[in-house]
Formats: structure tokens, sequence, C-alpha cells
């Protein structure tokens, strides 16, 4: 399963997804790329977008997308905050539903 990180989060969080592919959106060259083209291009190759983006949620239509998008709402971005969430994380990331979006509250 292909994970991509969106880049407003720390890129340590790669390494608790061992057995993942999991690619930053710096590193596939789309840093700055708006939402919408942003998930046209990781749809291409990805299975699963995470972000902390709460927007996201109201301003794309995810219903025809065959990636999920799992949006972490934590009060900001520091890995001390996220890293408590990785094991519900990883617990979404076993029943995925193709193309919608999963929140995980902090």
């Amino acid at each position: 399963m292909r994970l991509l990180l969106d880049e407003c989060l720390p890129r340590a969080l790669k390494k608790e997804f061992r057995g993942f592919q999991v690619v930053t959106v710096p590193e596939a060259g789309w840093a700055g790329k708006k939402n919408g083209e942003l998930l046209r291009l990781a749809e291409k190759e990805f299975d699963v977008f995470i972000t902390l983006d709460q927007n996201l949620q109201f301003q794309q239509n995810l219903s025809r997308s065959t990636m999920t998008v799992i949006l972490l709402s934590v009060k900001n971005n520091r890995l001390e905050n996220i890293w408590p969430m990785v094991p519900k994380i990883l617990a979404a990331l076993r029943k995925l539903p193709p193309g919608k979006i999963i929140k995980i509250v902090g």
C-alpha cells in the first residue's frame, strides 16, 4: 500500500509506517500544489493521503476517488502530538474505504 504524507506533516512520521511505501509530498515533487491538483496527481500513484488540512473535506469531492484521505485532527503538526495517533492511523489503514475521508482525532 502506498501512502502519501502531506507537506504539513513531519517527515520523521514516515518511519512509523513500516511495511508501507511512504512518500512525502515534497519527495514526490508536488510541494506547493493546491489541494485539487495535488489530489488528482496523488490518486494516480497512491492509495492513501494523510493530511492535517481540515478544509480539505469541505473543498474537495472525493466521492469518485479511488484514494482514501486520512484527516488528522490535532492541535499542531509537531511529531510529539501526532505520534500518539499512529495506532489509530494503522487501524484505519486496515479497513480503507476508497474515496472517503477518515477523520482521526488526537
